[in-house]
């Protein structure tokens, strides 16, 4: 069985879904910041930073406050964030915020 990295795993998801793909994109904020996004899609006026973190541990609330800030930084909306598992209180930040929180267990199911 070959394993597929997440990254790829996440490019395929949103490619099926018709978006366009950027990746390792360095943006420069409004603050003057540059921030790192593993992946940004895009399908007409819609577009996403991604952050995916292929942890063995539990993603915290820490990470996902990080990517809300940094995404707002530079103009972008609903970011996404791609892990194995998230914290309660990342969970909840991300509902109160309206970021997507997925797991590499729902982009495989959703692909098959």
């Amino acid at each position: 069985m070959v394993k597929t990295s997440m990254t790829d795993l996440v490019i395929k998801y949103y490619r099926q879904k018709g978006y366009r793909i950027e990746k390792d994109i360095v943006l420069e904020g409004f603050s003057g910041l540059s921030h790192k996004f593993d992946i940004v899609i895009r399908k007409g006026r819609e577009k996403h930073a991604i952050l995916i973190k292929e942890w063995s541990r539990t993603v915290g609330v820490n990470m996902v406050i990080n990517l809300d800030k940094a995404s707002e930084d530079v103009g972008f909306s609903n970011p996404i964030m791609v892990s194995e598992k998230f914290s309660g209180h990342a969970k909840a930040y991300a509902n109160r915020r309206g970021l997507t929180l997925l797991t590499k267990r729902a982009i495989m199911w959703r692909l098959e």
